[in-house]
């Protein structure tokens, strides 16, 4: 069965939540720069530990004071901004629950964001201020941030809308309890919608102290911030455990190849994470001679690029739902270049043939060979709590045995360690994002003239892939379907869900049961120049 966290547990919260924590810090780094804001336009702006710690407390007063409640979610829908952070850890000093969405979404997703979480209140910023306002309707208010990330707003916002308003006596603290809802965040799954993975606090400080265990953060750390707080990378291999070492983070609002050396340099930044399109994008700038970095963190150890950039990055893999990595590079021990490390020592790792069945009846893979991924710990700990209101789900996630079935497949290699070998057939790698081939799939379906389609891959030169569409008309389907397609998904889908093209097809390739032999497709897609 699947082990659950309990109350009567002993672990290494009791007694704790994402408060406590902060609290700590405050008390023992007070005076030590936690925040640094750079934002591309306008000042820059900074945060000690204490003045962090102080400003959290007034806004969680701010959103009592507004009726907000212990348990009641909150949308956070903000580009990376100081408030990004500022609102969510004044939802867990409340004990609300931050409800973190990508701010790319479009219309529709945000309206499934908030009917389905069931927020009640938003915090936006100028430029999504009515879109949030229009697709979020249920909402009992929202407030808005003065810029848009410290670019000056196009419209004014009207002051009882502001996100200064939040501004109060500090709510009191709560008594901590670590097996409390803390955040939300939506992931992209199998399924025709995303689903929404549910941490407890006690998840939230695992990510912390595991993240910052596996980096060898040190409280005279500088961590860049620059990829979406509404990731867990960022959120948590990067704020949460730069707040359990005690060391600084850099924000800011967005990856800028031509910002990236000035600001590390001015900040004397020592830590980042990366995706492929930072370090391509990277590859075009000069590097200093002399910098700061000693290690970065990345889907894979030691790329080619880190004789380019002098700096050792260190290969992961994880999830959303395991909050840190599962599978980490040793800080003290070579790691076969491009490989993810070995089974992190917080888990239970293995490697099947088939993970349909138990794994205590599946075979494990040998050395040498590929397999799907299982990873196992503790739900509610090193494992999150639940999909949000998708019970079954959840079980489905899950083998008798408290496995969880990553959807990923992996090579294990000849001398132990683990190399990523590609992702469930339906899921898409665009830019560091995660995209459900059946997302793209709903909409384009619903296009009138659309008898049946397949969404798969295609490999681009910047965004590592992007979504193609095959589709196959109706015999009555009136012209210019491709433009109607691209016009629903215009609508409907965050631009990197998008697909880059919609190729009208006679028929398309079938496998057994006559579903679509998306393969076929692949292949077809893996002889053609890459995109970009």
């Amino acid at each position: 069965m699947t082990r659950l966290l309990r109350p009567t547990d002993q672990h290494p919260f009791v007694r704790m939540d994402v408060p406590t924590l902060l609290a700590q810090r405050a008390a023992t780094r007070r005076d030590h720069p936690f925040l640094l804001w750079e934002p591309h336009d306008g000042p820059p702006a900074a945060w000690t530990y204490g003045q962090f710690h102080a400003q959290v407390g007034r806004i969680a007063g701010g959103l009592q004071r507004r009726g907000v409640r212990a348990g009641e979610r909150v949308l956070i829908h903000l580009d990376n901004c100081p408030e990004a952070l500022l609102a969510w850890y004044a939802c867990t000093w409340l004990g609300a629950v931050a409800v973190t969405t990508n701010a790319r979404a479009a219309d529709d997703e945000l309206a499934y964001y908030a009917e389905h979480s069931a927020a009640v209140a938003a915090i936006t910023q100028p430029k999504f201020a009515e879109r949030v306002a229009a697709s979020c309707r249920h909402l009992r208010w929202q407030v808005v941030t003065a810029t848009d990330n410290g670019s000056p707003p196009e419209h004014a916002v009207a002051p009882g809308q502001r996100f200064d308003t939040l501004d109060a006596e500090p709510a009191p603290r709560r008594t901590p309890d670590p097996l409390a809802p803390c955040s939300v965040q939506y992931t992209s799954g199998t399924t025709s919608r995303p689903k929404a993975v549910l941490w407890t606090h006690a998840n939230a400080l695992w990510g912390a102290r595991i993240n910052a265990a596996h980096e060898d953060l040190r409280p005279d750390d500088v961590h860049l911030v620059h990829l979406p707080l509404f990731h867990t990378n960022a959120q948590a291999y990067s704020v949460l455990a730069s707040l359990w070492a005690g060391a600084s983070v850099v924000l800011v609002p967005r990856f800028s190849a031509r910002r990236f050396w000035p600001l590390s340099l001015k900040h004397r930044c020592t830590w980042s994470s990366m995706i492929p399109f930072c370090l391509r994008a990277l590859c075009e700038q000069e590097v200093p001679a002399q910098h700061h970095y000693r290690l970065w963190g990345a889907a894979v150890s030691s790329p080619p690029t880190d004789a380019r950039f002098r700096v050792r990055t260190l290969g992961w893999w994880g999830m959303t739902e395991t909050i840190t990595h599962g599978i980490v590079c040793d800080l003290h021990l070579p790691s076969p270049p491009l490989s993810i490390g070995r089974a992190a020592p917080e888990y239970e790792i293995a490697i099947v043939e088939d993970d349909s069945v138990p794994v205590r009846e599946a075979r494990a893979v040998p050395l040498g060979g590929a397999g799907q991924l299982l990873i196992r710990g503790v739900r509610g700990l090193s494992l999150f709590q639940e999909y949000l209101g998708n019970a079954q789900a959840t079980a489905d996630s899950f083998d008798p045995d408290g496995w969880f079935r990553t959807g990923d497949r992996v090579e294990l290699l000849e001398e132990g360690s683990i190399r990523f070998g590609d992702r469930s057939k339906d899921m898409l790698k665009v830019g560091g994002e995660n995209v459900a081939a059946s997302e793209v799939e709903r909409v384009i379906l619903a296009v009138p003239g659309v008898a049946e389609c397949a969404v798969v891959a295609r490999r681009h030169r910047m965004l590592d892939e992007v979504p193609v569409a095959f589709v196959l008309a109706t015999p009555s389907a009136a012209p210019a379907l491709a433009e109607r397609i691209a016009a629903a998904c215009a609508q409907q889908l965050a631009d990197f869900k998008r697909p880059h093209e919609v190729r009208l097809v006679d028929a398309l390739p079938r496998s057994t049961l006559e579903k679509v032999a998306k393969a076929e497709l692949r292949r077809q897609l893996a002889d053609e120049p890459l995109l970009g």
